[in-house]
């Protein structure tokens, strides 16, 4: 598994701002093809949905104010 990481870590390290810019619209798309075809059984665990967008937002900006001093 290690090794499995280090190679990724690798890979990661060679990508430039555009292949990022191009693996957040697939992960964004890909959510949006998730959610037009699984719509119904996402809205039964929409709350859950919610508390991870809500403590991954609150995790970013304090990211942010914590770099930025």
């Amino acid at each position: 598994m290690i090794k499995l990481v280090e190679f990724v870590m690798g890979a990661a390290r060679k990508y430039t701002v555009i292949d990022y810019g191009f693996f957040k619209f697939l992960m964004i798309t890909f959510g949006i093809l998730l959610g037009a075809y699984f719509a119904q059984p996402i809205l039964n665990i929409i709350w859950l949905v919610w508390v991870v967008f809500v403590v991954s937002a609150v995790w970013m900006i304090y990211k942010m104010f914590k770099y930025t001093r």
